[in-house]
């Protein structure tokens, strides 16, 4: 049997919100690994907390180059997340970290797990438009995994009465995320970049918060709590 490939944007602030969340990464990789059998899983992990906590000590005026370096920073934290991850899953996942798509498709040719950071560093994206180019090789579903259960009108961690969005447009929530201005170690449920390249393409993407029983029923085909992005 063909297995489906599933991309997964792994939100660094699910894996490190302050200390490695243990707890939620054992639900994690029992939900992969209950879905292995007809599914192989990309994942990129994003940079979190331990990238900000970089990119912020690289904020000043008197370091060179200091945008590039917090750049930099933010993508190997991303690989450092996702070297951890590849490690955590043991011997089902990759034992080294693939560089472009070549590497992840022999990867995933024996693996049933192939975790990734950022692959290469483009001025205005995040590990999220990694996922998105993936999504769009492989052709395939794109769902991204964040501390909130979906998108909001507004930050629901400082508004309260935040409105939730279950389903929106692809026109529409590259409206949102465009008007984002980018900076190193942003904190969006997308960036700008991933937005376009999923309306593009018409990526069917999912925006799941950190309750893991949402990740496996939307595997299943199963009713789920989070923002559908569609045509």
């Amino acid at each position: 049997m063909i297995k489906r490939v599933v991309v997964i944007s792994l939100g660094g602030s699910l894996i490190v919100p302050d200390e490695i969340n243990m707890n939620l990464l054992d639900k994690f990789k029992k939900i992969l690994e209950k879905n292995s059998k007809k599914n192989k899983f990309i994942v990129v992990c994003g940079g979190g907390n331990t990238a900000r906590t970089y990119i912020k000590g690289l904020d000043h005026g008197e370091i060179k180059n200091s945008f590039y370096l917090q750049c930099l920073f933010g993508l190997e934290a991303t690989r450092f997340n996702a070297k951890f991850m590849a490690y955590f899953f043991g011997n089902q996942a990759n034992s080294y970290l693939p560089k472009d798509i070549s590497d992840i498709e022999n990867l995933l040719k024996k693996n049933n797990y192939v975790f990734c950071g950022a692959l290469r560093m483009n001025k205005g994206e995040t590990s999220d438009a990694t996922a998105a180019r993936l999504a769009r090789y492989f052709n395939t579903i794109f769902i991204n995994l964040t501390n909130v259960k979906g998108l909001y009108d507004q930050d629901p961690k400082r508004y309260p009465k935040a409105r939730f969005i279950p389903e929106i447009s692809h026109k529409e929530f590259y409206k949102k995320a465009k008007k984002i201005v980018f900076k190193p170690g942003q904190h969006f449920i997308l960036d700008k970049k991933a937005a376009k390249i999923i309306k593009k393409y018409n990526t069917y993407t999912y925006i799941l918060g950190p309750d893991m029983k949402n990740l496996n029923n939307l595997l299943n085909n199963r009713h789920f709590v989070g923002t559908i992005i569609d045509k």
